[in-house]
């Protein structure tokens, strides 16, 4: 298995409320459908790009020719409002733009970049609001300030509308499925201008509530910047003479952990496994010594040390552990997680009918590379 991840170069929101004004430098960027203070409905949707060489990449070094799955992922900073049931919109955006240097209720208003009514700084290049390209579209609220930005809906015979639900109990962060879009911009067919997030259309120009969904930008001073995730899996699994473990009184650790890596290529983590108690037998070696394979349905997870949340969650398809005539193991991108953390490596399996999650304290540090 593998899990990659990458940074954007640039986000900002746009803001109907301000249809001039740029948050290209806004730690917080935000979705939303509310009322102003005039009783007017205002709209906001969200921008982020990541680089088309980064996307090229991971794609062509890392991923190769495995079957791969990417998300546009943005963590919760806040929320105001939120219907008990509603649906996030993502479209690959039609149109370069300027990330600009403004916040949100700068005064004077910055117009240094990406704004309702235009793509780019000084007010120039105003958004498409009446004639559009094949595939590409625009909506904003009859009579109201033009723009909002345009997105492509379809191109290539391909279906670029992507959503995700959220309910009652989810965290109402955003982790979107946009994988037919970034096979796009791989191949160069669709020109990489990133991507806009909104509501539905019913909920934006709200007058009855005001529905405000803020997540941390590129510019947070956080640990939760959007990042583009990549999965896919490179798991091989081949026992040998390994016996396989199912007693469930085991141990299971890791053999190599060095407890602080650099931001930088890959590192291979080895499992040792053997039942705690080993049958008695005449040999002339340690049966302390015996390495087991772990069942093939077994995964690994990481976990933030400090804020205790899940960083790559268990996946029964893309983390999935390895195996070969010496053992268990998988790979962790170290370039894909955020440096100067402290990661714990947690491991699921399933033995003798009991599903269990093992956690042997085995914790690592990402270091900044220089």
């Amino acid at each position: 298995m593998a899990v990659y991840r990458i940074f954007p170069e640039k986000d900002a929101f746009i803001s109907s409320e301000v249809p001039t004004g740029n948050t290209g430098k806004d730690e917080i960027i935000e979705i939303g459908g509310y009322s102003d203070t005039t009783g007017t409905g205002e709209t906001n949707r969200l921008l982020v790009q990541y680089r088309t060489s980064e996307i090229q990449d991971v794609i062509a070094n890392k991923v190769g020719a495995a079957t791969y799955s990417a998300s546009l992922n943005l963590y919760l900073a806040d929320a105001y409002q939120i219907p008990v049931d509603y649906t996030l919109y993502a479209y690959p955006t039609y149109g370069a733009w300027d990330s600009g240097v403004g916040k949100f209720g700068d005064i004077p208003t910055n117009t240094t970049g990406v704004s309702w009514q235009y793509k780019q700084a000084a007010e120039t290049s105003p958004w498409l609001t009446a004639t559009y390209p094949a595939g590409v579209t625009a909506s904003y609220q009859s009579g109201s300030t033009p723009g909002g930005g345009n997105w492509y809906t379809g191109s290539l015979g391909v279906d670029l509308e992507f959503t995700q639900s959220h309910g009652l109990n989810t965290t109402n962060d955003v982790n979107i499925n946009v994988t037919r879009a970034v096979q796009l911009f791989n191949a160069q067919t669709l020109s990489n201008n990133g991507f806009i997030v909104k509501l539905p259309n019913n909920l934006e120009y709200n007058l009855t509530a005001s529905i405000r969904l803020k997540y941390y930008g590129v510019d947070t001073n956080t640990i939760y910047p959007p990042f583009l995730e990549f999965k896919w899996d490179d798991s091989t699994y081949s026992t040998g003479s390994l016996s396989v473990l199912s007693n469930s009184i085991s141990i299971i650790n890791l053999t190599n952990n060095k407890g602080k890596y650099v931001d930088n290529g890959k590192q291979r983590f080895r499992v040792s496994a053997r039942p705690k108690y080993p049958v008695r037998s005449f040999t002339t070696s340690s049966a302390y010594l015996t390495n087991y394979a772990l069942p093939s349905a077994s995964y690994w997870g990481l976990r933030d040390e400090n804020t205790e949340e899940m960083v790559v969650d268990f996946d029964t398809q893309f983390t999935k552990i390895s195996c070969d005539s010496n053992g268990a193991f998988f790979d962790v991108y170290m370039d894909g997680l955020q440096p100067e953390r402290y990661y714990r490596i947690l491991v699921k399996t399933t033995l003798d009918g009991s599903t269990t999650v093992v956690d042997n304290q085995n914790i690592f540090k990402v270091v900044r590379n220089g």
